[in-house]
């Protein structure tokens, strides 16, 4: 039958922590006809890569948001409830099997139909080019790819070998956004390893979402006009512009009129900056920046691996001062579950500041005055928050304990690959929801993505693999419960330290429409 999964967590509060929901007349003036106006929007780019299966980074996901439409969605800001896009579904009574049904008719840009084939087509491809995303379509257990299956030609199930209430919630991210399989097929694309489409899909989206790619650089900017076969209502701005801007600049820029949205400005950027036409809306941001300390012995220099060492760094950093940096709002996370989903902890003592502690620890681990490398991103912010400030506190906060500590500021895309082959000694990152689900966190487990990128192997904690099987199995509202033992394991044994969840701003000059969302961030096509 067709259900919400009562057990699931989810993001229940964003909606109702919005402090100001932007309004104003349409920028460009009543006048222009919609298919000249242009949106500009300000944006500090982690941005990799346009292609869904492959691209997981926050900006990337802006991005694939307005270029594809998904099997479902959510409306607005609430992400409590999937909703229907491409399809409709249904979930089996044991929760292993979701059913998709064509929900009337879609088109890609190039005019071709969206079918079942094309669906079933993108997610294999996800699960073939093996990127960072298909993890969404894998059980976290066993690793083992979800089972997809075309049962007619409206219809198709994805089948997980365990209960997974969570299915309906995971489909709606943008890295499942479905592509035209005839147009991709004849520009590289399959659903192996084989797949040589990336390329194209930089330059040529093929979705069948409310905008098309126009023009696309990584590092500057991307433009996107309307798709003209999108058969939902067609977005009010006929081209948009997302523009890579700094912070300080995205401010100027939104008081000039020289763009209508900014996405990362900080809780001292927006001070006084609400007048007239300018609009500041406030809520509870689900980013969580974290510290990782690499296991691998060969990467550790020794030191980063030895668990009183963690410990000592567990204690010595000062996370009231990085609320501080981080601004009004800003909140200490327990673990790394973020505060709006079940599971989340309000706090843990292993993460407590206490000097003494941090001293003695750092003693027992036989640290003998190594220097300690700790990478960080110099061209991308925690919700405006600058890794750099956060790395330099946290450098002065170990040194006091007595760790030697030298900075490494790294463009992201360059911290991204460095990060993710597991070369890094330690360094202060940030994680965005892939969908609402505390499921999402145990990544940050040790044999697990996250934890392979700090060398955390899973024979290194096996209470912490014990705990992350249980919190995965568990049903009900057993699920709660679960997950903070796993995170408290996880913070007794382990390689990450959740630092900050900081407040997010969106700064509007002129729009509306523009309500958050977990996941995506802004849709950009609702913006009027």
């Amino acid at each position: 039958m067709n259900h919400l999964p009562a057990r699931l967590a989810a993001l229940t509060a964003t909606a109702a922590a919005v402090a100001l929901i932007v309004s104003g007349c349409s920028a460009g003036g009543g006048t222009q006809s919609s298919s000249s106006r242009t949106l500009v929007v300000d944006n500090t780019f982690d941005l990799k890569t346009s292609d869904p299966a492959r691209a997981f980074e926050l900006t990337g996901s802006i991005v694939d948001k307005a270029l594809y439409e998904t099997a479902l969605t959510f409306e607005g800001s609430d992400v409590t409830k999937p909703v229907p896009q491409l399809t409709t579904y249904t979930m089996s009574d044991d929760d292993k099997t979701i059913t998709l049904t064509l929900n009337g008719k879609h088109a890609f840009s190039s005019g071709n139909p969206v079918t079942i084939d094309d669906i079933v087509w993108s997610y294999k491809r996800v699960q073939g080019i093996a990127g960072n995303p298909s993890f969404l379509l894998t059980n976290l257990s066993t690793g083992k790819p979800f089972a997809i299956e075309k049962t007619s030609d409206t219809t198709m199930t994805i089948t997980d070998t365990a209960a997974n209430p969570a299915l309906p919630f995971i489909l709606p991210n943008p890295s499942l956004g479905v592509l035209d399989e005839k147009t991709l097929e004849k520009h590289g694309g399959s659903t192996g390893k084989s797949d040589s489409a990336e390329q194209y899909l930089n330059g040529t989206s093929a979705g069948s979402g409310p905008y098309e790619l126009d023009s696309y650089n990584s590092t500057s900017k991307v433009v996107f006009k309307r798709n003209p076969h999108y058969v939902g209502t067609a977005p009010a701005f006929g081209r948009v512009v997302l523009n890579n801007v700094t912070g300080p600049s995205q401010k100027t820029d939104v008081q000039g009129d020289q763009a209508q949205v900014a996405l990362n400005l900080n809780s001292q950027q927006v001070s006084g900056l609400a007048s007239g036409s300018v609009k500041v809306a406030k809520f509870t941001s689900a980013n969580l920046g974290y510290l990782w300390l690499n296991q691998n012995a060969s990467v550790s220099g020794g030191v980063t691996n030895q668990p009183d060492f963690v410990k000592a760094v567990r204690h010595a950093i000062d996370y009231k001062s990085l609320q501080t940096i981080a601004g009004t709002g800003s909140t200490q996370p327990g673990g790394m579950v973020p505060s709006q989903f079940l599971g989340s902890l309000a706090s843990d003592e292993n993460n407590t500041t206490d000097a003494a502690t941090a001293k003695s620890d750092l003693k027992s681990s036989g640290y003998k005055g190594q220097t300690v490398t700790l990478s960080y991103p110099t061209d991308a912010t925690l919700d405006g928050v600058s890794f750099a400030d956060m790395a330099q506190s946290v450098q002065s906060n170990l040194e006091s304990a007595g760790v030697a500590v030298k900075l490494n500021g790294l463009p992201i895309a360059t911290l991204l690959d460095s990060f993710r082959a597991g070369k890094l000694q330690a360094g202060l990152m940030y994680w965005g929801p892939d969908f609402p689900d505390p499921s999402d966190y145990v990544t940050f487990s040790p044999g697990e993505g996250l934890g392979l990128r700090a060398g955390w192997t899973k024979d290194m904690a096996p209470e912490v693999t014990k705990a992350k099987a249980a919190a995965i199995a568990a049903q009900g509202d057993a699920r709660a419960g679960a997950y903070e033992a796993w995170q408290k394991a996880a913070n007794a044994d382990g390689a990450f330290v959740p630092l900050v969840q900081a407040a997010r701003y969106q700064v509007t000059n002129g729009v509306s429409g523009n309500l958050p969302n977990a996941i995506w961030t802004v849709d950009l096509a609702t913006i009027k």
